[in-house]
């Protein structure tokens, strides 16, 4: 591998830990607070912040505490709306 490609493959992984750690700071207190324990049991082996960790979290959407979606829904994360449409869906 010559140097320029070295170099280029060292910004590169620069700026995706950058990224990561951008999308990681985009998590409220009160959602790692009141989600803390729905992640451990559904979803902890996606990456804080990571797009497979939001597919997760609908994809576990009818089983996550009450707390948890309420912070969702405060974070700006679901709507309301969204969440009233699954539980009519769901019977919850």
């Amino acid at each position: 591998m010559s140097c320029n490609c070295v170099g280029l493959l060292v910004v590169f992984v620069a700026i995706s830990c950058l990224a990561c750690e951008a999308q990681s700071a985009d998590i409220t207190q009160a959602v790692s607070q009141q989600c803390r324990w729905d992640y451990h049991k559904y979803c902890s082996e996606y990456g804080l912040g990571s797009s497979l960790l939001t597919l997760c979290f609908h994809k576990n959407g009818r089983n996550l505490s009450k707390g948890c979606v309420a912070a969702l829904i405060q974070a700006g994360d679901v709507s309301k709306a969204y969440v009233a449409q699954q539980r009519k869906k769901y019977g919850r």
